[in-house]
């Protein structure tokens, strides 16, 4: 327990200097680029500051152009381990109301993150067809489609959205099995640990065309649930 308190005494601050620092650097740099190696470098220090290795295999599967990742999630050391070692610029999706916060909200924004409206129907569809085009314009994000951390590493039930938003923007899924977090952070503990994790990425899973709109949503959810599944350490 100690050991997390000295670690967020440190981590906390740092987060805070990347933030500020991220934010200048997007007054110079609209791309997202300068964001992303700030975000990049702010993941690879915190990992360390724990001791806790990144390992990633199957990059031979990723086919060129955007690309959503969707992945299980064990804890907090999740985000951290995509944003410091996956072989693209990442970008996330988030809820529209992070981006009205003050400096921080603008940063991601011109650091290329994509808002979802999850309020009413009609502002909500129009928010998931606005992130479909970010998506379809180049943009590679992260989802994580159990909607919140798992506390025995054993699949949640996957939440729907994700699925449709992956069937508007029309491009691969690449499935994204994480080993090793939730030893490095237990569920409902405040206790850290070092150790390893690892990402595997598995073959892309592209919607069959004939399918219709909800079959091929039920399609595409069975699809990533299973090759995540199928590489999960328990």
């Amino acid at each position: 327990m100690v050991r997390a308190y000295i670690y967020l005494a440190v981590f906390i601050p740092l987060t805070f200097l990347f933030s500020v620092s991220a934010f200048i650097s997007t007054l110079f740099d609209s791309s997202g680029r300068a964001y992303a190696w700030h975000a990049r470098l702010w993941a690879r220090l915190a990992l360390a500051l724990n001791l806790v290795k990144v390992t990633v295999s199957g990059t031979e599967h990723l086919p060129d152009g955007p690309l959503i990742f969707m992945s299980n999630h064990q804890s907090n050391f999740d985000i951290l381990s995509l944003l410091s070692s996956m072989p693209r610029q990442l970008h996330w999706i988030a809820k529209k109301e992070l981006f009205e916060i003050p400096v921080f909200g603008p940063s991601m924004r011109r650091g290329g993150y994509i808002p979802l409206d999850r309020g009413d129907g009609r502002k909500a569809l129009q928010s998931m067809d606005e992130a479909a085009t970010a998506i379809r314009q180049g943009r590679c994000v992260v989802m994580f489609p159990e909607g919140t951390r798992s506390t025995d590493q054993k699949l949640l039930p996957f939440k729907r959205g994700g699925f449709i938003l992956a069937r508007k923007a029309g491009v691969p899924v690449i499935p994204v099995t994480i080993n090793g977090s939730g030893k490095i952070n237990p569920p409902n503990q405040i206790r850290l640990y070092s150790g390893d994790i690892q990402l595997i990425l598995h073959p892309p899973v592209i919607v069959p065309a004939d399918l219709r709109r909800n079959e091929a949503e039920t399609w595409l959810m069975d699809s990533v649930r299973n090759r995540i599944e199928s590489a999960l350490e328990h």
